[in-house]
């Protein structure tokens, strides 16, 4: 399986890409930052230096020729404003949608975030707030195409080392959930085409993973 990955130099993104090359997938991963490169080639996959935010889908369509799906686990991160939320949480997720349309590819993951479904609370943090809404967005934008799509929604994010153990379903109690699980959770969703047409949340649980993600989708 060829899996290419917006934000391959994230955490998530990261431990993804050790997933899939760890049992012989072709990672390959877009940065924004050349420099990020050897961290991307050390996790085992292909850095491919493409800036989301300054990039036209028909450029960006070649590196998605020839793969079996796309993973959207960019994001503007920590410090950025609410313009970046919109540019990468948003636009970036709805741009990497049109180049997969032009490379003829179908399948398409995307991490949102919990906490979308409403609108933030007035006393919300302007930034935290643009987050959510560029998910939101997101998410909206994406399940309207004609795509092989799945949203994932993780809880708050850990760097715990992973539990193998999750709870996964449509809706799910508020938790957190490591960022090694999540990377495992995309995993088992690649490799299920009835996790297509699917938004699930994810938190730590009880269930071992496999099973898990076998029920959510039953």
């Amino acid at each position: 399986m060829r899996v290419v990955i917006a934000g391959g130099h994230g955490k998530i993104a990261r431990l993804l890409e050790a997933e899939l090359a760890g049992r012989g997938d072709t990672a390959v991963g877009l940065i924004r930052n050349p420099d990020h490169a050897a961290a991307l080639s050390a996790a085992g996959a292909e850095p491919v230096v493409c800036d989301l935010e300054h990039v036209a889908a028909t450029d960006l369509t070649p590196h998605l020729t020839g793969a079996d799906a796309v993973v959207f686990a960019a994001g503007a991160g920590p410090g950025s404003g609410a313009a970046r939320k919109d540019t990468v949480d948003r636009a970036a997720a709805a741009l990497l949608a049109d180049a997969a349309r032009h490379a003829g590819l179908r399948r398409y993951l995307l991490v949102s975030s919990m906490g979308v479904e409403r609108p933030p609370a007035p006393d919300t943090d302007p930034v935290f707030a643009a987050y959510l809404r560029a998910k939101k967005a997101a998410e909206d934008d994406l399940t309207a195409r004609d795509l092989d799509w799945t949203v994932l929604r993780p809880g708050q994010l850990t760097d715990d080392p992973p539990t193998g153990r999750i709870a996964l379903a449509r809706h799910v109690e508020r938790g957190a959930v490591t960022r090694a699980d999540v990377a495992r959770v995309l995993v088992a969703l690649l490799d299920r085409p009835a996790s297509a047409g699917r938004i699930l949340e994810l938190v730590g649980g009880d269930t071992p993973l496999d099973d898990a993600v076998t029920a959510a989708l039953n």
